[in-house]
């Protein structure tokens, strides 16, 4: 019978399952009504994991210690032997029968290959867990580098962070502006834990920030009662780690993966994993940042030949073409066909500043503010065009940008918006022209911006179609 439970209990290398078996075996060993193996984990003392077999009523008890190399893992204790129950009915004497020495060495015995079997249960479990840690490192980099957003790569790292770490949340911080650090990117297994999470600010001078802005990990007990940790979300979370994000020797971030309250704290070996996987996904973020602006600026250059080309050819041509016009009508003199190559010259000349409008904006950096009057009103009619179902012409005429002020700019852009949605509001809108004149002179000489925006909708009076609202100011 040893010799099956020697063997048995080393056929299995999942932890957990090993140590049942180990309660199950010992209870059938020594014909105990009961076993349990109370298991101190030193790193994290004084909680312990209990694995029971059978009733405890009580009776004679045995205990051995199990031993992994030097350190004590656990007791194994075993009560109520069978000798104790035959002879239930026999009185007093009877119920003194307790282990014998017999029993001692079958369970020391036992507590001994117990422990070679924990110890190989425990080196698999920990390959396992680096496993799953580099696996999930690989699948992070691959789908940092696979072209997400920048807030889309900072919630795969901490998703993949709280999964891999088996913690209740997983959170990203990026530097502020005034030196403290706030939560950017959280992901949590409870809906409820994560309330408040993101926007979440570390202050500057906090001693938990000083030691990560030195580029040092931070391994809490109890984030609720650690006078380190001042956020206000602290009281949901126990155990946490806080590892910085650095590449070069540059702070770029911070992961923490905390675990509620009552949860076991990290172990070594889960500070050690979690820091390494620290190191992988700021140097993946690093290199998904890097790829992100060589496509933005491969884009930026694509756009900029564009509108080289455009300029260089197609502009060129217009205007010459329109040249050729204007002088055909000049020498045709009055009559129908001067005023049809008019009309034509007119439309290209519109076409000629649609076209130059166009190019503008190409020029402009893709996915950022625009910092000029011309930028901002292309993405006030850019923004009008997903209502209206079509993009509003747009017409430059003087020199907008830098003539214009900025509450001047501030004022025609409350009008534009104005214009365009009343544009909105009328049926049958087919066309809307926006022109920006900052060439315009009043009568007495000072210079003055215009705004006119023509819609090609049903007056609001009933009487027709075509509405025009112009807007000036003569403070430039």
């Amino acid at each position: 019978m040893l010799l099956e439970a020697v063997l048995g209990i080393g056929t299995d290398l999942e932890l957990g399952v090993t140590l049942q078996h180990i309660v199950d075996t010992a209870v059938e060993l020594v014909g105990a009504r009961y076993a349990e193996l109370g298991v101190v984990q030193p790193e994290s003392a004084p909680l312990t994991e209990l694995f029971s077999a059978g009733t405890d009523e009580g009776g004679p008890r045995a205990e051995v210690e199990v031993r992994v190399a030097d350190e004590v893992f656990g007791h194994l204790r075993v009560t109520g032997t069978r000798a104790d129950e035959t002879a239930a009915g026999g009185g007093t004497a009877a119920r003194a029968v307790g282990f014998t020495a017999h029993d001692d060495v079958l369970l020391r015995t036992l507590a001994a290959q117990a422990g070679i079997a924990i110890g190989n249960a425990r080196t698999y479990g920990r390959a396992r867990r680096r496993e799953r840690w580099i696996q999930g490192a690989a699948a992070v980099t691959t789908a940092l580098l696979t072209g997400e957003s920048a807030q889309d790569a900072l919630a795969t790292v901490a998703e993949s962070a709280r999964v891999l770490a088996d913690a209740d949340a997983g959170a990203v911080l990026l530097p502020t502006p005034e030196g403290g650090m706030r939560i950017v990117a959280a992901s949590t297994a409870d809906p409820a834990i994560a309330d408040g999470m993101v926007g979440t600010t570390i202050l500057p001078g906090s001693a938990v920030l000083e030691q990560l802005l030195g580029g040092e990990p931070v391994f809490i007990e109890d984030s609720a009662s650690d006078p380190r940790m001042t956020t206000a979300v602290r009281e949901r979370f126990g155990p946490s780690m806080m590892l910085p994000l650095q590449h070069g020797g540059r702070l770029i971030g911070t992961l923490t993966v905390p675990r509620s309250r009552g949860r076991r704290p990290y172990t070594s070996v889960d500070r050690l994993l979690a820091s390494q996987f620290a190191s992988q996904a700021a140097l993946a973020l690093v290199l998904a940042d890097a790829q992100h602006n060589r496509e933005r600026l491969a884009v930026y250059e694509d756009r900029d030949r564009i509108a080289r080309d455009l300029h260089d050819l197609v502009v060129q041509r217009l205007f010459a073409t329109e040249m050729m016009l204007e002088s055909t009508r000049r020498r045709a003199g009055a009559g129908e066909t001067a005023a049809l190559l008019g009309r034509a010259t007119d439309e290209l000349d519109s076409t000629i500043q649609e076209v130059r409008t166009a190019i503008f904006a190409l020029q402009q950096p893709p996915a950022e503010a625009p910092t000029g009057v011309r930028g901002r009103v292309l993405r006030e009619t850019d923004g009008a065009a997903a209502l209206l179902g079509f993009r509003p012409s747009v017409r430059f005429r003087g020199p907008v940008d830098s003539a214009v002020s900025e509450p001047v700019d501030a004022r025609l852009l409350s009008a534009l918006r104005g214009a365009l949605a009343a544009a909105h509001r009328r049926d049958g809108v087919t066309a809307v022209e926006v022109e920006v004149d900052a060439g315009v002179r009043l009568p007495d000489g000072r210079a003055a911006v215009r705004l006119v925006v023509r819609d090609d909708g049903e007056r609001e009076d009933g009487t027709g179609t075509g509405t025009t609202a112009a807007w000036q100011s003569p403070e430039l």
